[in-house]
């Protein structure tokens, strides 16, 4: 989607969209989904949940956190993009996202002070 130029840095809700219908698609046809974004809004955690259960596959909400924001902001800093033409958030872009906390039940791991190597 990015590739084609036309929709600019900020997919917004489109990339949500496209993820959404190609989560529904493969839990239609049996496969595990691991939706891995930011969903600091319940309206996106809502909508994944929407379509697990359009499909009547399981879920496990699983909030990724980093307490430690020097630890935190050094994480944000020091990434490197995978994708060509992406543009990482800043740790401006970082603090100034709306957050709203969730409202149900969900697993919390706090990667503080890890790497994928120590969790």
């Amino acid at each position: 989607m990015r590739a084609n130029g036309r929709l600019g840095q900020d997919l917004g809700s489109v990339g949500y969209t496209v993820a959404y219908a190609t989560a529904r698609d493969n839990l239609s046809l049996g496969s595990t989904v691991v939706a891995d974004s930011v969903n600091p809004i319940g309206e996106t955690r809502d909508s994944w949940l929407e379509v697990a259960n359009q499909a009547g596959a399981r879920v496990v909400e699983i909030e990724l956190l980093r307490s430690d924001l020097q630890d935190h902001r050094r994480q944000v800093e020091s990434r490197t993009a995978d994708i060509d033409g992406h543009q990482l958030p800043t740790w401006a872009d970082v603090v100034a996202r709306a957050y709203q906390p969730w409202t149900r039940p969900h697993l919390i791991v706090d990667t503080s002070g890890r790497t994928v190597k120590r969790l």
